[in-house]
């Protein structure tokens, strides 16, 4: 690594650079691992870093607040999250929803993320976006407090309470991180609430708390713009001070540092949850800051304790049948970390007793030590982590970004790998001596209910009130100057640069002896390589015996335990003594086994794939554990609003002669009747390669390929039929279904019914797709639009066609505030029957061409990216150029014909409404819209005559 080094008061000696200063800048050489960069700083103290890769014709800028909820005081939480939302909501130039319709117009993607140490905003885009997302991005720092109105704040208010109902209060176990933080830190300390922040917090603030917080922390030195990709610096250089050069130094922001909180004894706290069907226990020691010197040994002594089939709360809890799930992490944060040891018990057992094992746990890790083969697995794994963090644009500018904010290094993941490479056992017992061994913590109990018994009675009592001891903001004196300078039009959007030239990908095919279709390309900018091996038939296969539906899944499961010279443990340690990963996975209609590894490791984990995929065990141990985790999942679904409506619906769209009726996981009639035996016939009948396609992206030849693929090429082929699927059942018109899921908070609701068309890349399918890009498609598509940010009455609302070799539904949905649930479901019909009848609009027509027009410039950065290209190419046998007939349907495709298609796809009269909800609050005023209200249970039965069998 080449670094060079320039004293902060040494100006860049080109005129047009006159407000930069040049800090540093790294080049790349050998072998290294490192994100090549320059540094620079603006006069008003924003820090500028620029990373320059020009393998892909992309451009990803983030701008990254340091600001977070840890600058929020007692109540006034979720200022930092809020204004998340509010940054998004137009500025002086930029109108109400402009962000997003830009950036989508513009064929990229965008979002924004707000933790409790900092906030940052990011776009990635074909090249030619640049001065558009730097002008975005600076009219929102320089521009926003004028463009702030109090409608937009109540609408946003709204959004964010109702993602708190999504995410936290409606979701199983939703609650535990707030109650756990309250318990963990003292009373006013920063950490003590989440980012969302407290529902009485927000609505007891108003706009002039909003502008103040925003005049306090979101000055440009308090912030670092990075950008990367296919860019030259001396342009970025010009473009950012052009926009952001005139805004105003904001007031000077001082380091905050805590001292670790530091518990008198064990803190017993506990709440009932009722969305949860497994009790959970947690214990939680207060840790480090990230980047301190102890923090890589506390992040091993957590993978050794609970990560892996060999970590003690792996043996302990999941393999003896004690415990659906058992693990332990520690994340850390800029003030402090967190080390929390996590188990949900299978019901009948008691939180008491799994609180004196994890205890004996801690005994025996004190006895036994870490061995060489832990130090091993945990460095190959921070390796190849760290590799793959680097497949794409948005990681290496994310990465480089988040070393600034907390490093004041971009240059950090020199230092990452060193720390973690170097790491010893004495490390790692240090730690656990000092941070966790006969330490006290807070032991959290979730229980289903009240007669449930927590670990031990509550004896402490999270503070809601009380003196403050820490820090405080003055946020008076402060005040809004517009700023001044520009020698430009700061209203007129920039123009673009040159259309970036878009390769897609180069790939080679064959067709195995015994039936694989192959398609692989190279891709050499990081060392890995993926092996994607998609086995065709998967859940659909279940349809040959329907009454032991799960039994394609169960299959899936059972492939990643033990094999016939490895237990199951063994074979997966292996896979992390190098940081490789082999996974078999099931779906609707194929069974995957997804490979991935650094370059290195290749052949060692091929052997390990093939030991996997042709001599699976099937011992009568496993299959007992992991049928009864498959069960216990499927009942705890049932608990859940999210997944009991996308259970019901699919029984809904598809009727009870229909395998889709029921979901890949099966219900719990089918799978209790699956036998091991039925596993080994499932194996022995459908696991072949005459119906297998893989897909190869990496940093591999063609050659080294075709080397590699002795194992499969060996894999004896058998005839395999696939079955034929009934037509999905025709509904006589337009009905409500209601499932009764008392006192939720938010209703789920789902809207639809099955198409007859299956997935085709240029056909109607296709131009369907089109068509409802504008109604449901987009963040700003016209169902989100009125329900997310015109209402404020949900987190997110979209629609979509979902088909592949089968016919798919149409599908909307939403989760929404509950009091909203009658006037949701009207607003989404009124929105599907409007455009139905009214069609698109000239402007939605051209904003969708360009949007999906300009976005394949993203499509194909990742080896991820790129193999889901190259399945879809292999699988439905297309030609390279589809890309092109894609792009010319777009370019071609008019009005009336997407008018014609929404008429014809768009089947408001004979859709299906699911409805998730309190059934006493909400059936009179679902009535109240004119359709027919059915009462259905949780598994989708009809409740008045129950006619419905579920083993159908």
């Amino acid at each position: 690594m080449k670094k060079l080094i320039f004293v902060l008061s040494m100006l860049v000696t080109t005129a047009a650079f006159a407000q930069t200063k040049l800090i540093e800048k790294v080049e790349k050489t050998g072998d290294e691992l490192v994100i090549p960069y320059a540094k620079y700083e603006l006069d008003n103290g924003l820090t500028l870093i620029i990373h320059e890769d020009h393998s892909d014709p992309l451009v990803h800028v983030d701008v990254t607040y340091h600001v977070g909820s840890a600058r929020e005081e007692i109540n006034k939480s979720g200022f930092a999250h809020f204004f998340e939302h509010m940054m998004f909501q137009g500025s002086e130039n930029v109108a109400d929803e402009e962000h997003f319709s830009i950036v989508t117009e513009s064929g990229g993607t965008l979002n924004g993320t707000t933790n409790r140490d900092r906030t940052n905003y990011f776009e990635t885009v074909p090249s030619n976006q640049l001065e558009t997302m730097l002008w975005l991005e600076a009219d929102r720092m320089g521009f926003f407090l004028d463009a702030v109105t109090q409608k937009k704040f109540e609408v946003q208010r709204a959004t964010v309470k109702n993602e708190k109902g999504q995410n936290y209060d409606n979701r199983p176990y939703g609650r535990w991180r707030e109650v756990n933080a309250g318990a963990l830190y003292p009373y006013g300390h920063p950490y003590s609430w989440l980012t969302i922040g407290r529902l009485e917090d927000l609505d007891r603030v108003n706009v002039d708390d909003l502008k103040k917080f925003f005049m306090r922390w979101y000055g440009p030195n308090n912030a670092t713009l990075t950008v990367g990709g296919d860019v030259d610096s001396e342009q970025v250089i010009a473009m950012v001070e052009k926009y952001f050069g005139v805004i105003p130094r904001g007031p000077e922001v001082e380091p905050m540092k805590l001292d670790r909180p530091e518990l008198e004894g064990d803190r017993y706290v506990s709440y009932v949850d009722t969305n949860i069907r497994f009790p959970a226990l947690m214990f939680t020691y207060p840790t480090v800051p990230i980047f301190h010197p102890d923090e890589a040994a506390l992040d091993c002594l957590s993978e050794i304790l609970g990560t892996g089939r060999s970590s003690y709360f792996y043996k302990k809890f999941v393999m003896t049948q004690k415990a659906i799930q058992a693990s332990v992490f520690h994340p850390c944060s800029e003030l402090g970390g967190e080390f929390t040891m996590f188990v949900l018990p299978f019901p009948g057992q008691t939180l008491a007793g799994f609180e004196a094992e994890m205890r004996t746990i801690l005994e025996e890790f004190a006895e036994n030590g870490v061995t060489d083969a832990d130090i091993q697995k945990f460095k190959a794994n921070r390796e190849a982590d760290m590799v793959n963090g680097l497949a794409s644009v948005s990681g290496k500018v994310g990465q480089l970004a988040n070393y600034e904010t907390f490093r004041n290094d971009p240059n950090g993941i020199k230092y990452d790998l060193d720390r973690y490479l170097s790491l010893t056992k004495e490390d790692v017992m240090r730690v656990f001596n000092k941070y966790i061994k006969d330490q006290p913590s807070v032991i959290l109990s979730v229980v289903p209910d009240e007669n449930t018994p927590t670990a031990k009675p509550d004896n402490y009592e999270i503070p809601m009130e009380g003196d403050n001891p820490f820090p405080t903001t003055d946020y008076s004196g402060l005040s809004y100057t517009r700023p001044e300078g520009d020698k430009f039009d700061r209203s007129k959007r920039p123009p673009l640069g040159p259309n970036p030239s878009i390769k897609v990908p180069d790939f080679w095919k064959e067709k195995l002896d015994n039936g694989i279709e192959v398609i692989a390309t190279e891709s050499n900018e990081i060392p890995t390589v993926t092996f994607q091996l998609t086995i065709n038939g998967g859940h659909k296969m279940d349809a040959f015996a329907p009454t032991k539906s799960g039994l394609a899944q169960l299959t899936a499961s059972m492939m990643n335990e033990s094999t016939e010279n490895y237990s199951s443990e063994q074979i997966q340690e292996e896979l992390r003594m190098i940081g490789s990963s082999v996974n078999v996975s099931c779906g609707d209609e194929a069974t995957t086994m997804s490979i991935s590894t650094l370059t290195k490791h290749l052949p060692r984990t091929l052997e390990l794939a093939e030991e996997i995929l042709k001599r699976p065990a099937f011992t009568e141990s496993d299959f007992d554990r992991v049928k009864n985790q498959q069960l216990e999942n499927i009942k705890a679904s049932r608990k859940d609003p999210g997944a009991i409506a996308d259970q019901v619906f699919g029984r809904l769209l598809y009727g009870d002669e229909h395998i889709f009726s029921v979901p890949a996981s099966g219900i719990e009639e089918t799978v209790s009747s699956i036998t091991l035996e039925d596993v080994k016939n499932f194996y022995n009948s459908y696991y072949s390669p005459s119906i297998s396609e893989l897909v190869v992206v990496g940093d591999v030849t063609q050659k080294e390929v075709n080397s590699s693929l002795s194992f499969l090429k060996s894999w004896e082929s058998k005839m395999v039929r696939m079955p034929e699927l009934p037509k999905a059942p025709d509904t006589d018109k337009t009905k409500i279904y209601l499932v009764d899921k008392k006192d939720a908070p938010q209703s789920e609701i789902r809207v639809g019914y099955v198409t007859d068309m299956t997935y085709d890349a240029t056909g109607e399918y296709y131009r369907a797709y089109l068509m409802n890009y504008t109604l449901g498609g987009a963040f700003n598509s016209r169902i989100n639009l009125n329900l997310r940010e015109d209402k404020g009455w949900t987190y997110g609302a979209w629609s979509y066609f979902d088909s592949s070799d089968e016919p798919g539904p149409y599908r909307a949905q939403a989760g929404v505030k509950a009091d909203a649930t009658d006037s949701a479901v009207f607003e989404m019909m009124k929105e599907i029957s409007g455009f139905k009848e009214g069609g698109i609009t000239e402007a939605e027509l051209n904003f969708m061409k360009k949007a999906i027009g300009q976005r394949d410039a993203r499509s194909y950065e990742t080896p991820s990216q790129k193999a889901r290209f190259l399945r879809r190419i292999n699988h439905y046998d297309l030609d390279k150029s589809f890309v092109d007939e894609q792009n010319e349907i777009v370019e071609k495709i008019t009005k009336k014909e997407i008018d014609k298609l929404a008429k014809k796809h768009l089947k408001d009269d004979s859709f299906y409404i699911l409805v998730v909800g309190d059934a006493a609050s909400h059936r009179s005023n679902l009535e109240a819209l004119g359709y027919e209200v059915i009462d259905v249970d949780e598994k989708g039965a009809i409740i008045e005559d129950n006619k419905i069998d579920m083993n159908k």
